[in-house]
């Protein structure tokens, strides 16, 4: 179990995965997202990216906000090919992201930012995840089924198309989920 030292937690995300992944590690917690224009460097790669963008999203908080406060950001993304997909715009992109997954090994990594007044702790997971060959009609039931237009990747390996998809994953599953739970709570461990 992980002693807050009396600091109330505030995870700064609007994602209802991160809410229930946080709810199941049993760490009291309000949900307090930020508006912040995620633009980074186009230099970054890979875990370079989710890592910006997570101390972007930590940065939000004033030092007045972090009194008696922990913050938990995160970002995920799904890397392939040399490059980012990022969510998409519409269920066209979706249908084709998913087509460029179909059949390959991509990456996913999320990164997080612990900050308190005091400290700020960063942290990411790599996961590899194995799709097999899909069918047309397979991408078509699960974009306009599930309308993954919230998901890097635009595919959420705990909905219909991880089920049965996904042959199988390298690394952590919740951090393909959006938010690796043993990084979590050994950076809550810490302050």
């Amino acid at each position: 179990m992980i002693d807050l030292k009396g600091k109330e937690l505030i995870v700064a995300s609007a994602s209802p995965r991160r809410k229930w992944l946080m709810e199941e590690l049993s760490v009291p917690f309000s949900v307090q997202p930020k508006n912040v224009e995620e633009i980074y460097p186009e230099n970054l790669k890979r875990e370079e990216i989710p890592l910006f963008l997570s101390k972007l999203k930590a940065s939000a908080f004033s030092e007045d906000e972090l009194i008696g406060k922990i913050v938990l950001t995160a970002d995920t993304i799904v890397w392939l090919d040399d490059k980012e997909l990022q969510k998409p715009a519409n269920l066209e992109e979706a249908k084709r992201m998913i087509r460029q997954l179909s059949g390959a090994i991509h990456e996913v990594y999320t990164a997080i930012t612990i900050r308190t007044s005091e400290k700020t702790i960063s942290d990411f997971d790599r996961t590899e995840v194995h799709f097999r060959e899909l069918t047309e009609a397979e991408i078509d039931f699960y974009v306009e089924k599930y309308q993954p237009l919230d998901k890097a990747g635009a595919y959420g390996i705990q909905e219909w198309i991880g089920y049965v998809g996904i042959d199988r994953i390298d690394g952590c599953y919740f951090n393909v989920m959006g938010l690796p739970l043993r990084k979590v709570y050994a950076g809550l461990s810490l302050l």
